[in-house]
């Protein structure tokens, strides 16, 4: 027989082992295996080197589902809370923007009036006129930064006394 075929055998013996087979491919199997004492014969063997890792005892931890669930629980809360603090972030951030879009003709006109009476450069104009943007956005980044800073246990506590991080505490 070609090669192809043994392999195609194997293949559908793993996929049977692990997925289920649909009937013909059953039918196909059960018919090469009968004919075949090659793959027969390594069919017997995975089903042999199956049923010895199945009679294999897995010794895990008594409280190995209580500690499982107290992680997934401590997650939930992690995620529940970033999840509402960045809404806030997003509809603030988005209320700035409209904010800032509408007023930028005003800010302009302000801008230009400022450099008219003082004599200022136009581009130390359009250089505070581009701060009356970016800084609001700085301070916004620098509030994010520093509150999961302090969410984080990082204000001002050293780890290298032996203690470990927050994140490497085991449960």
């Amino acid at each position: 027989m070609s090669e192809s075929l043994h392999n195609h055998a194997q293949n559908l013996l793993a996929q049977s082992l692990i997925e289920g087979l649909t009937a013909a491919d059953r039918s196909w199997l059960d018919a090469h295996l009968q004919g075949c004492a090659d793959c027969s014969r390594r069919a017997g063997h995975t089903r042999e080197l199956l049923r010895a890792f199945r009679a294999v005892p897995v010794a895990m931890p008594k409280d190995l589902a209580a500690r499982t669930q107290l992680r997934v629980r401590l997650r939930t809360q992690q995620v529940a809370e970033t999840s509402s603090s960045n809404s806030v972030v997003w509809v603030i951030t988005a209320a700035s923007w409209l904010l800032g879009v509408f007023s930028a003709p005003l800010v302009w006109r302000g801008f230009a009036w400022v450099g008219s009476e003082f004599n200022v450069p136009k581009l130390v104009l359009e250089f505070g006129f581009v701060l009356w943007w970016a800084v609001p956005a700085l301070a916004a980044v620098a509030a994010v930064l520093h509150e999961r800073a302090l969410k984080n246990g990082f204000g001002g506590r050293s780890f290298s006394s032996g203690n470990k991080a927050p994140n490497e505490l085991e449960l």
